[in-house]
């Protein structure tokens, strides 16, 4: 018998768990977006959406519907930057935190 665990349940766990932890996944997926990374920032921040606020609650914060959200958020979506910053929004207010960037100049 296996004894592990999915890797997004972990990762949810210690969201719920560990408020730094939360905050720097935000924090990087942040960075991410700013260094030219997105499709890695979209990943992060899909599993906080489903860590903190949840996809049907997301939908209803930004008034976009839940499977519309799970396309943006998935390595080939195509979010406006208005979608995501709704997105960074409502997580950073489900964190009850600021986000802070550690940007690179290329």
């Amino acid at each position: 018998m296996v004894l592990t665990r999915d890797f997004k349940e972990t990762v949810a766990a210690r969201v719920q768990a560990d408020p730094a932890f939360a905050q720097a996944l935000l924090d990087e997926a942040v960075t991410l977006f700013f260094n030219g990374e997105p499709d890695t920032a979209k990943l992060i921040l899909r599993d906080l959406v489903n860590a903190t606020v949840g996809f049907e609650s997301l939908a209803k914060d930004i008034h976009k519907p839940a499977k519309s959200l799970h396309r943006m958020l998935s390595k080939s979506g195509n979010p406006t930057m208005s979608n995501i910053s709704a997105i960074f929004v409502a997580i950073k207010h489900a964190l009850k935190v600021e986000i802070h960037t550690s940007v690179v100049n290329a």
